[in-house]
């Protein structure tokens, strides 16, 4: 891989991730103060939410809904642009296996795709490599976005919580991977599975389609999907993230507590804020991506 085509992908994933982090982080926000607390059996989320937003306006303005945009940031722009740009050379490698590797179609209305393009297996092995890779590496900092969006910590300044919580120690640092492992891997796997394979028959169904429609509804679909699959380890990663008491120091017995407070529905609490939020961030980075991609490498 050149280094003028892992700048273009750093370049198209950082710019795909900094847009979805400044659109989307009310409903991060919202579905952070959703998971925070121990809410009691058949309490509605719907009201709380409600009343949520009402009091961060009354409290804050409008742009109280942006509190951790910039812990957003720093989690999502690197975090995305490193996702992006690593998946896409594991799945070069890949390519060349014939384990792995398919024949590559260019749909006739020209060529909608400049990624490589792999079995199923391939890339759903793909897709939750490089997440748990790049999930391992910004752990401390989806920690802190976690903590800045929650009520539990009255964080004011970026290096100060980050600061606080590297003094903490390690273990600190990486609180609540292995959730956001068991949410990653298979919603990143499936993710790309359900994309690839959504993105060809769309192709080939519709040949006359823009390229970033067939992108963003791929993305749309896949991502909404993989995330309903997935969601109870978020609630999980988030209550180990931002609570400090013992019950939620370890995934086990966070488990237990959730289902002890709230039964099955704890496990979806904040479900429609965070489905809502991955599927308007899917569509717009990977279209934001592939779109980008398809342009820089235009002949």
């Amino acid at each position: 891989m050149t280094n003028a085509l892992v700048s273009q992908q750093l370049f198209s994933g950082a710019l795909s991730g900094f847009a979805s982090a400044i659109l989307l982080q009310p409903l991060d926000l919202l579905k952070t103060r959703v998971q925070q607390g121990d809410s009691a059996p058949g309490s509605r989320n719907t009201v709380f939410v409600r009343e949520s937003v009402h009091g961060i306006i009354k409290q804050n303005g409008i742009v109280g809904l942006w509190r951790g945009t910039g812990a957003s940031l720093i989690r999502n722009v690197p975090g995305v642009a490193l996702y992006f740009t690593s998946l896409t050379h594991l799945r070069s490698i890949m390519a060349r296996s014939p384990h792995f590797s398919v024949p590559t179609v260019t749909a006739s209305g020209g060529k909608k795709s400049v990624l490589p393009k792999l079995t199923n297996q391939g890339n759903l092995l793909a897709g939750a490599t490089a997440r748990i890779a790049v999930g391992f590496l910004l752990n401390p900092f989806s920690v802190l976005k976690a903590r800045f969006e929650s009520e539990h910590f009255a964080y004011r300044s970026l290096t100060g919580s980050l600061a606080s919580i590297v003094r903490t120690g390690p273990k600190e640092l990486m609180r609540g991977f292995v959730a956001s492992s068991l949410r990653d891997a298979p919603h990143a796997g499936l993710f790309v599975l359900l994309y690839e394979a959504i993105k060809r028959e769309s192709a080939s169904l519709v040949p006359g389609a823009y390229a970033t429609s067939i992108h963003g509804f791929s993305a749309a679909a896949a991502g909404g999907i993989a995330t309903m699959a997935t969601h109870p380890f978020d609630v999980i990663k988030t209550k180990m993230q931002v609570r400090s008491e013992h019950q939620y120091h370890g995934l086990i017995s966070t488990t237990t507590r959730i289902w002890q407070q709230r039964g099955v529905r704890g496990f979806l609490d904040g479900a429609s804020l965070r489905m809502s939020r991955k599927i308007l961030s899917s569509t717009i980075g990977w279209a934001v991506f592939e779109g980008i991609l398809l342009f820089m490498q235009r002949p």
